[in-house]
């Protein structure tokens, strides 16, 4: 018994011990973060001042590249196709033939009604002597020439139908995959192919409203592909007359030209868009912005202390970011550590 009592003395003992030696360890350390007054050691950090510069306000935006103009190509009536004209993948011009439709019966309805027409033509003109002599009524007539009439607009429908049968290429353009062969029976629900204008594309991309007075029709703008370094210009010929409820943007759409062929429908653009020449503007480091809840803070040094500043932003580059409001000119702006500093801090600026 006097064996266990004097295990858990020792192990009561060695506990108080340690917990005495925390306690001093960390009393210790309090005081190694003090200055001799007693007070917290300034931390070290960098920091720039704020110096107005001007800034050419460039906005980043991400953009679609559409084809100048596109169509599927279909036909119009159900038949049997008699011949394909086209090589898939190639160029056609605006009127070309692109495919026919057999329209053998529909021609055989044409001379059936063109012979209805002769006969009603010839009836009419009957009608109209034998009314001139008074030998029938104006009813009796009216109804000749009714027929007459009846008879041209047959022929007229069965025309535009037959003319239907010979599809067109709506406008010049590269023509894309076929999905008929000769002796397909097609019906208007079937996509033959897509016709597509390359020569210029449209590119269509949206910006935040609170940069839609900046935005004016004929602006230059640049842009991007993937996969390429090089830059392409294009203009801004529409913009959307109001801005987009559930985005808050406003869609712009502008056109470059495309003579190489290069660029391609469907893919991505980075557009660089142009805005207003600020001067006298606040451009700050984007390590120096920290992200809060309301909106977003820096941290300026004052009287050696941190002071907490809310800031509104504009423009984001990779390395800065444009400052509406909250900073001036002259202000010591930390730009390391801000992570760890609350208001009042004291600090130890070192100027970059």
């Amino acid at each position: 018994m006097k064996i266990k009592y004097l295990v858990y003395a020792s192990l009561i003992i060695g506990i108080i011990g340690f917990i005495g030696y925390r306690i001093s360890a960390n009393s210790a350390k309090n005081e190694e973060g003090k200055d001799k007054g007693g007070k917290d050691k300034p931390v070290n950090v960098t920091g720039i001042i704020a110096k107005p510069q001007t800034f050419d306000n460039n906005l980043s935006l991400s953009g679609s590249i559409e084809a100048n103009e596109q169509v599927e190509i279909r036909s119009e009536v159900s038949g049997i196709v008699e011949g394909i004209y086209f090589q898939e993948g190639s160029n056609v011009s605006k009127g070309q033939v692109l495919f026919k439709v057999n329209d053998i019966e529909l021609r055989a309805q044409l001379r059936q009604m063109t012979t209805k027409e002769g006969l009603a033509s010839e009836n009419e003109r009957r009608a109209k002597l034998l009314l001139q002599k008074e030998a029938i009524s104006q009813e009796e007539y009216d109804i000749a020439r009714a027929d007459l009439k009846s008879a041209q607009s047959q022929s007229q429908l069965i025309k535009a139908q037959i003319s239907k049968t010979a599809v067109r290429a709506p406008f010049s353009g590269k023509i894309g995959l076929r999905s008929i062969s000769p002796g397909t029976y097609i019906t208007p629900t079937i996509l033959v192919a897509k016709l597509v204008n390359i020569g210029k594309l449209k590119i269509t991309f949206s910006i935040p409203e609170k940069y839609a007075n900046q935005i004016r029709t004929n602006a230059q703008i640049t842009f991007t592909v993937t996969g390429s370094d090089e830059k392409y210009t294009a203009k801004v010929y529409a913009i959307e007359p109001e801005v987009a409820i559930a985005t808050r943007t406003l869609q712009v759409r502008a056109i470059a030209e495309n003579r190489d062929g290069k660029l391609l429908p469907g893919t991505f653009a980075n557009v660089e868009l142009p805005l207003d020449i600020i001067k006298d503007a606040i451009v700050v480091p984007t390590e120096a912005i920290i992200p809060v809840q309301n909106g977003k803070k820096v941290f300026i040094s004052s009287n050696g202390q941190a002071k907490e500043i809310m800031v509104e932003t504009a423009t984001r580059t990779d390395a800065s970011i444009l400052v509406l409001s909250g900073l001036k000119a002259g202000d010591t702006i930390i730009t390391s550590a801000v992570m760890a500093l609350k208001n009042e801090t004291p600090v130890k600026v070192k100027i970059k």
